[in-house]
């Protein structure tokens, strides 16, 4: 029986035993004279939880720890000749012994001992399965039982379910930040590996762009500068938000002072559905199509516009992002106090003048934290800029020309067979944990100005 299999009789399980908790709960408040404390839900939820939660406890612990203890089972087992393997080795036996035991075809002839290990191997998994199984239940059986007889008139069943519902959001919301500082501390601890090779100085003041793919002597790294990225990632992302922030404001503004409600309800949605377009449909569509057309439009113009350049790749990044800036812009220009707009139209101002003079500057402050999120998901962007860019990390100021930016440097050097313990590889961890504390700061501060502001307008 696989695990989803068992989660799934533990739900249906779980089922069950909120249904006759609601039972038992309803034949309770007939049979008393009290008054029930809470509604039959909660004493459903309850019994199920009692049901539920411990199963589920033990089967998270029993499957984080079982395979290590029959993988040292497995081990102890094998001929004393063995026992100096290496952790790769090991890794690599226990991966053979795996296909083994599940029936797989494995290469060359099965040695007896790696046949009588891969009986015990499959032993011992269906031992743990059967007793997996018989913990969870006697478990779940137990705690249905004893949770259904607690259910009384006094219980106060709505107490006990929202204090688990509300251990279980701050769990998951510690799983949440944990996964965020983990990110970062794995970044920066190979960032670091990466600038004992490199200096900082060097990396964030470099101007060239040229890792060799070598790691013989200090010579050999090749040049790791910095600045000729950032730059292709801000002028990508100057040009996206030239496209974004004006077409953006503008469609926010009609949207939520002059459409209709009729074709509010039609367009707002159909403006949004470009954010939920594939960023890899973009890229074919800037490298097939918008390229192209900007090449051709230089050609008549006697200018020499490259398919792949910044302009291209930073154009569709703008269409992207327009539906973020109209958006959220929307969401804040109908946010403003009606009371604004009628003591504006009070005083004789048009409907324009009210916009321009009173709806706009109250909502400023939320319209710019807009551009600021939209700036740091430009800054972010990789498949558009892959495809469209031209990948050229060459310092220059000419948006016409190829350009490469922090998130293409990074697919490049991951990409392919690649040593994690050279600086070609390592330099992957310094520029994405470079991006993060620009997109990071960037968050920040929209974040402080929409809430340092917003009050003023409530």
């Amino acid at each position: 029986m696989s695990n989803l299999t068992l989660i799934a009789i533990l739900l249906m399980l779980m089922a069950v035993a909120y249904q006759m908790g609601l039972m038992r709960s309803r034949a309770v408040a007939r049979g008393s004279s009290e008054r029930m404390h809470s509604r039959p839900g909660y004493y459903g939820w309850l019994v199920a939880l009692w049901c539920g939660l411990p199963a589920l406890l033990v089967f998270l612990i029993w499957s984080a720890v079982e395979p290590s203890v029959i993988r040292a089972v497995v081990l102890s087992e094998l001929p004393p000749e063995m026992a100096n393997l290496t952790a790769q080795q090991i890794t690599v036996l226990m991966r053979r012994l795996n296909d083994i035991a599940s029936g797989f075809g494995v290469a060359g002839d099965i040695a007896p001992y790696e046949a009588a290990a891969a009986d015990a191997l499959s032993r011992l998994r269906n031992i743990g399965q059967l007793a997996k199984i018989s913990v969870m239940a006697s478990l779940a059986l137990a705690g249905l039982v004893v949770a259904r007889r607690r259910i009384q008139a006094g219980l106060r069943a709505r107490n006990h379910v929202e204090k688990v519902v509300s251990v279980l959001l701050a769990l998951c919301s510690g799983v949440a930040i944990l996964t965020t500082v983990g990110i970062v501390f794995s970044m920066f601890g190979e960032a670091m590996h990466f600038f004992s090779f490199v200096s900082p100085i060097d990396f964030f003041f470099g101007t060239t762009w040229n890792p060799r793919f070598s790691t013989t002597g200090a010579g050999g790294q090749g040049e790791f500068g910095l600045l000729p990225l950032l730059w292709g990632t801000l002028m990508v992302s100057f040009i996206a938000l030239l496209v974004a922030v004006p077409i953006g404001l503008m469609t926010a503004i009609y949207m939520a002072e002059y459409a209709p409600s009729w074709l509010r309800s039609v367009a707002k949605p159909v403006i949004e559905v470009l954010a939920g377009i594939p960023t890899i449909v973009y890229g074919v569509f800037a490298l097939l199509v918008i390229g192209p057309f900007f090449a051709s439009v230089g050609n008549m113009l006697g200018i020499q516009i490259r398919a792949t350049s910044a302009l291209t790749a930073g154009f569709v990044m703008g269409v992207m992002i327009i539906p973020f800036v109209s958006s959220l812009s929307d969401d804040i220009i109908t946010q403003v106090p009606q009371s604004l707009r009628d003591g504006s139209l009070g005083l004789g101002a048009t409907k324009s003048e009210t916009i321009r003079q009173v709806v706009l500057p109250a909502a400023l402050p939320g319209i710019v934290g807009a551009f600021l999120l939209a700036a740091s998901r430009a800054i972010g962007e990789t498949m558009i800029v892959v495809l469209a860019a031209g990948n050229s990390p060459v310092l220059h100021a000419n948006p016409l020309e190829a350009v490469s930016t922090v998130t293409v440097t990074i697919v490049n050097q991951l990409t392919g067979d690649t040593d994690f313990a050279s600086p070609q590889s390592l330099v992957a961890f310094a520029l994405g944990l470079t991006l993060f504390v620009i997109t990071l700061g960037l968050n920040v501060v929209a974040l402080y100005i929409v809430r340092k502001y917003r009050e003023q307008y409530d």
